[in-house]
């Protein structure tokens, strides 16, 4: 059965098959993203569930998720696939609903591939001790790429879309690499800075890093950029109307309680449980939803 939404006309103008088949890439992934998006207006829901849907995609690719012989090569068929999007032209669901999207969105073309450029960075030689510049290169095709494209979809004011995602998506993504630095040195990465790995005597092997004195001193440089990119980004969003910020706001209060649930355990012993109170998260997200910032 074609669900309620498919067929009004303030969704995206497309087949309500390509648009099940969006969603429903969106739920195998077992993500709260489509519970978030719900706040959404109908079109601009059905705009988000494409690009995450992309992102899921070719994440999946890049992981190995989805079976290749060459990933690499996977990815960048990916880009003439986008490049393709560009000229009008789409084969498959997910294409024709980015094509939608990006009629309806003015989404740019250089955030796709720099979204791509991101995965093809984690899809060969595993990233190890990457210099400042290269991470931050990392964390923007990763997350701010990401967050270019959202804004839009948003509706967030052009003069101040762009400085959110650059804040945002670093923010999110370093984040990410705080919490994930025992998952992520399981498959021979390490994301941490070269830099700060030698200011605190950190082993650049993935493995002997999680046991090193200086780690814990390291990851809260790293904690306390994300914040202070928190910070700006915040004050940014209160500059725009709330309707258009609402998505960013919970995002962020969401990846906040996380990075404070980090702080407090530390990186002493990064293989350790992380205890997130869910109804402190779920309190903080509902409050940022309503324009209240904790």
């Amino acid at each position: 059965m074609v669900s309620a939404r498919h067929n009004t006309p303030q969704g995206l103008s497309c087949a309500p098959s390509d648009l099940r088949e969006v969603e429903e890439i969106v739920t195998r992934s077992g993500t709260s993203f489509g519970r978030g998006m719900k706040i959404l207006p109908p079109m601009r829901r059905d705009g988000m569930f494409a690009v995450y849907a992309f992102c899921r995609v070719v994440d999946d690719i890049a992981d190995g998720d989805i079976p290749h012989d060459d990933p690499a090569a996977a990815l960048e068929e990916w880009k003439g696939r986008i490049a393709a999007l560009y000229e009008g032209q789409a084969d498959a669901a997910l294409e024709r609903v980015l094509l939608e999207a990006i009629k309806q969105f003015d989404l740019k073309q250089e955030d796709f591939i720099a979204i791509i450029d991101g995965m093809q960075m984690d899809c060969g030689e595993p990233i190890v001790a990457p210099d400042e510049a290269t991470l931050d290169l990392y964390c923007d095709r990763a997350a701010s790429a990401v967050g270019r494209l959202s804004v839009r979809i948003f509706g967030t004011p052009e003069e101040y879309g762009d400085k959110i995602a650059y804040h945002l998506g670093r923010a999110l993504q370093l984040t990410n690499i705080l919490r994930d630095i025992a998952e992520d040195a399981a498959r021979g990465r390490l994301y941490l800075p070269a830099e700060l790995l030698r200011r605190y005597s950190v082993p650049t092997d993935p493995a002997e890093a999680l046991y090193a004195i200086g780690l814990d001193g390291l990851c809260r440089i790293l904690a306390g950029r994300a914040k202070d990119h928190f910070r700006r980004a915040a004050a940014l969003m209160k500059q725009c109307p709330a309707a258009t910020v609402r998505p960013a706001r919970i995002m962020a209060a969401s990846y906040k309680v996380t990075l404070a649930a980090l702080c407090r355990r530390g990186w002493r012993n990064p293989e350790a449980p992380l205890r997130v109170c869910s109804i402190r998260k779920a309190l903080t997200m509902a409050l940022a939803a309503a324009g209240v910032t904790l």
